[in-house]
């Protein structure tokens, strides 16, 4: 045989070597720290939150943006975070008429759009924080909310019966799954974290997380109590909510000890 072959006889120097250099390496690997990356569908955290809090409407932009920090932490705990990546959209900035009452809509000026840049604002001040946004596709219309559809199909109201507030314009985000699964298969190839966590509730991510564990990370849905397709289950690694429980609503915990502000 070779004398240059890699065969080494049993019991040898060159076998037991190689043996202590498999184990080493096993140790390392099993020793290597969870590093957690935290994807947040902005727009679906936001509803959850309304819905789940107490008098969330109330809650100023910077309370908002605290205790959702809070509330991801507890992903984390004890371990690594690589980094928490918020998506959302540029607040919508046109000026329209209201088809109800011909009344004047300066869209850059509602209480939706100036809390969204000012919660934009204070993403950007936490520690290990990116707002990664996307654009809102202006469908050029307006819609009727559904419940009011409802009442005219079934002739219950008149068109004439309808007021501003039963109408609304009709806006999509643009680029937000499209940047969401880009990103889980970036953090995927190139080995960035061992776990992945995703704040989201539809199905839109079922492609990205198959890559995501075909790539051996862990990863786990945050649906914020909302109930998903059972079919997701086979798709993810964990189902895990750490916000609180609706109809069982305690007191928020005392923030996780971090640095919430960047240095």
């Amino acid at each position: 045989m070779n004398e240059n072959s890699e065969y080494s006889a049993p019991g040898s120097k060159r076998t037991q070597n190689s043996i202590a250099g498999r184990r080493a390496q096993e140790l390392f690997i099993s020793r290597e720290p969870i590093v957690t990356a935290i994807l947040v569908d902005g727009s679906f955290f936001l509803k959850r939150y309304n819905k789940l809090i107490p008098e969330a409407s109330s809650h100023p932009p910077q309370r908002v943006a605290k205790n959702m920090y809070q509330f991801l932490m507890r992903h984390v705990g004890s371990e690594y975070l690589y980094r928490i990546l918020f998506y959302d959209c540029v607040p919508f900035g046109k000026k329209l008429h209201n088809p109800i009452t011909g009344r004047a809509v300066d869209f850059s000026k509602t209480v939706q759009a100036e809390f969204r840049r000012q919660f934009h604002q204070e993403l950007r001040k936490l520690r290990k924080v990116a707002l990664r946004l996307g654009q809102l596709q202006d469908r050029g219309r307006w819609i009727i909310n559904p419940d009011k559809g409802v009442l005219l199909l079934k002739k219950r109201i008149q068109v004439s019966d309808l007021t501003e507030n039963d109408v609304s314009y009709d806006l999509r985000q643009k680029g937000v799954d499209i940047k969401i699964g880009l990103d889980i298969a970036s953090l995927a190839y190139k080995r960035f974290v061992r776990r992945i966590v995703l704040v989201a509730g539809d199905c839109d991510f079922v492609p990205a997380a198959k890559l995501a564990r075909r790539e051996g990370i862990d990863f786990i849905l945050d649906p914020m109590w909302n109930p998903i397709d059972p079919n997701l289950h086979e798709h993810i690694d964990g189902l895990r909510s750490t916000c609180p429980r609706p109809g069982h609503l305690k007191k928020l915990r005392k923030p996780v000890p971090c640095e919430l502000e960047k240095a």
